[in-house]
């Protein structure tokens, strides 16, 4: 073979080689991709496939409609929470209005049989017998007046327009008319602060202003109970009335500690024993 020929034939192959391996490359690079393509797509379908086996879980064990019924289901809850404690505040209403009336009605016996007592005549001296040298002496070291004289009566008259005011104004409150209610008992609690009826008429003041549904009013009205007379037997049922109209006004957190509060003071007393009821349903 001639020189050139051969050089020929050198120049050829070498220039073929790269030629192929570059189309190797080409194909391994398309493999490759191929390869990518196809972990790409069964990753996906994966995906896809798990999504709609969610999906039909969540249709087939109603957790969405589920959720919504259990939002539903507290609302409703908190609702009947707020009603129960109306109507049990209505009830404790109704048995303090009764006890109270026994109480005025009692009060009103009493004075009556002790009028009928005082004013019931003394026997007759017998005949023939002579009076007295001196005139008797009263309880206060006074000569008694002479028969037939005007008794001197101020304090049953005194008390007797207390109780009337009082009276007026509880009228008034049982009749539903809250506003002169208020005006009522107001007036005879500035007329009569020291009286033993003025805590239970700063009592229906606040318990009238919740009527009205003015619960921060009735929850200072009720405060000023407390304040004023601390050693009443009605603080309890104020600190009772004022949890209510906390819970009125939404402040459960408030409400919460004014009934543990009356609870930790007073623990013996009727309204402790509704507080650890309402407690109990919270």
């Amino acid at each position: 073979m001639k020189r050139p020929a051969v050089w020929a034939l050198l120049i050829v192959s070498f220039v073929a080689l790269p030629a192929r391996a570059a189309l190797f490359d080409d194909d391994e690079a398309r493999k490759r991709i191929d390869a990518t393509n196809q972990r790409l797509n069964q990753i996906q379908r994966t995906l896809e496939e798990r999504m709609t086996a969610l999906e039909n879980q969540l249709k087939s064990q109603g957790l969405v409609e589920l959720f919504n019924q259990l939002e539903q289901v507290k609302a409703e809850v908190s609702r009947l929470r707020g009603q129960i404690e109306v109507l049990t505040y209505e009830q404790e209403q109704q048995q303090k209005r009764q006890r109270d009336l026994y109480v005025d009605l009692d009060s009103r016996l009493r004075r009556l049989e002790s009028s009928a007592a005082g004013s019931t005549p003394a026997a007759p001296a017998p005949s023939g017998s002579l009076p007295p040298l001196t005139p008797p002496v009263g309880s206060t070291g006074s000569a008694a007046p002479p028969a037939g004289a005007p008794v001197a009566a101020a304090a049953p008259v005194a008390a007797t327009a207390e109780q009337r005011t009082y009276d007026a104004a509880y009228d008034q409150f049982k009749a539903g008319s809250f506003a002169a209610a208020i005006a009522g008992f107001t007036s005879f609690v500035k007329t009569y602060p020291k009286s033993p009826l003025a805590p239970s008429a700063q009592y229906w003041i606040g318990s009238a202003q919740f009527s009205q549904k003015d619960y921060r009013a009735s929850i200072a009205a009720q405060r000023q109970l407390v304040a004023a007379y601390p050693d009443s037997v009605k603080v309890p049922d104020a600190l009772l009335s004022i949890a209510s109209s906390q819970f009125e006004l939404r402040d459960s957190a408030a409400s919460r500690r004014t009934l543990e509060d009356l609870i930790a003071k007073y623990p013996q007393s009727e309204a402790a024993a509704r507080a650890r009821q309402r407690l109990a349903i919270r």
